[in-house]
């Protein structure tokens, strides 16, 4: 049986049906859509510690500048030490007022190798430090063989490492595939049109010029994202992936990348805001699209981790280590800053120079998964093997 077939089948099972089988099941209806910033974005210009002097002497170019009262354009402070950035102030803003979001900082992986691809799959895989990797088993995989009857979907350009595992998953790419070159199709239609012409061969050599450079700029840009899509591409998409949550699935991944921001990465405007904008708007647009079942909702956005504390020479930011998560729901208690904080100075940086984690990720995920299905111990073991679950008192 195709997957398509299967799907559409079990779609249209009685609901009597499903619900004989999930007698011994957690609890729903709950669903969760993780959002993965693929390329450690700097949590520092989102979350900005406005009352840290030492943030504003480590970032005489890039800081995101204080609350100022009567200001409807500038940092919304969210309470003595935190302001939000300008950026997401109309999307975020508006959800944290309603005490639909909420903000985890000093949190990520116990993973100090700073890299990209070492940390996304260890965050991806669920596991501890110190565990073996098996890359046949994500913790969304293991989440879904728990949670039955509750639909999985990866909005990916392939299923990413996090939903690997027995079952089989949907993926739906939601990023342009080519652009800024031509496609295999394009390509020989313009060499027939030009086949026999005393341009023949510039036209050819042209081509594959303009396919190399194409190419090259692509994998450029899309490494430390691996193939995620653009904030503006998720902002443009949300709709339809709210859609989808709403009407088939209850376990959703998507990736956006661009965030690797090395260089120019401006303030409370430039690169990295500009993503932000489209970042929130894209969340803010999934909140409205879920329409009543947003109250059953929550919306995780992680990041494999954050950006080194003080700018660099490149007017940007380096890879660091702890990172700052956004918790999203309509029934969310939010309106607040959560988890373990302490104040940011030089003494406080891990090796004097990034967040530390102060909030690991696997307690942090097992403490609202506990709180969304009631998951019993030996459940949350199995989806974050050996993880000790905190509760937020989020949801």
């Amino acid at each position: 049986m195709r997957r398509r077939e299967f799907l559409a089948l079990t779609a249209a099972l009685p609901a009597a049906t499903i619900a004989g089988r999930l007698y011994a099941a957690p609890r729903s209806p709950a669903r969760l859509l993780v959002v993965f910033l693929r390329g450690g974005y700097d949590c520092a210009n989102l979350l900005v510690p406005y009352s840290s002097d030492f943030y504003y002497e480590s970032r005489p170019n890039i800081a995101v500048p204080r609350p100022r009262p009567g200001l409807d354009d500038g940092a919304l402070a969210l309470d003595a030490d935190w302001a939000l950035a300008p950026a997401v102030r109309d999307s975020m803003g508006a959800l944290y007022r309603r005490g639909e979001v909420a903000f985890v900082p000093f949190a990520g992986t116990d993973d100090l190798s700073r890299s990209h691809f070492e940390t996304q799959d260890r965050l991806e895989l669920g596991t501890a430090g110190g565990d073996a990797r098996d890359y046949r088993s994500g913790f969304l995989a293991r989440l879904a063989g728990v949670l039955a009857g509750a639909a999985p979907i990866a909005f990916t350009d392939s299923l990413p490492l996090a939903f690997r595992g027995a079952a089989d998953v949907p993926n739906i790419s939601l990023r342009s595939v080519g652009r800024g070159g031509f496609d295999e199709r394009q390509a020989a239609l313009l060499e027939q049109m030009y086949a026999g012409h005393r341009l023949e061969a510039a036209v050819v050599d042209g081509i594959a010029l303009r396919q190399e450079v194409a190419r090259d700029l692509r994998e450029e840009m899309t490494a430390a994202s691996r193939g995620a899509a653009s904030p503006r591409g998720f902002e443009l998409e949300a709709p339809r992936i709210a859609r989808l949550l709403r009407e088939q699935y209850a376990l959703g991944f998507v990736d956006v990348g661009g965030w690797d921001t090395h260089v120019g990465e401006g303030g409370a405007t430039g690169v990295l805001a500009t993503h932000l904008t489209g970042l929130g708007r894209g969340l803010q647009a999934l909140a409205e699209g879920l329409g009543e079942a947003w109250r059953d909702t929550v919306i995780l956005v992680v990041s494999e981790f954050g950006r080194t504390f003080r700018e660099n020479g490149n007017r940007g930011t380096d890879h660091g280590h702890g990172s700052v998560y956004w918790v999203l729901g309509g029934a969310l208690r939010g309106g607040r800053v959560a988890g373990e904080q302490q104040q940011v100075r030089p003494a406080t940086l891990l090796q004097n120079r990034d967040f530390p984690v102060l909030n690991d990720y696997r307690a942090v995920l097992g403490g609202l998964f506990r709180s969304l299905w009631a998951l019993s111990p030996q459940q949350l073991d199995t989806v974050l093997p050996g993880a000790a679950p905190r509760d937020l008192g989020l949801v």
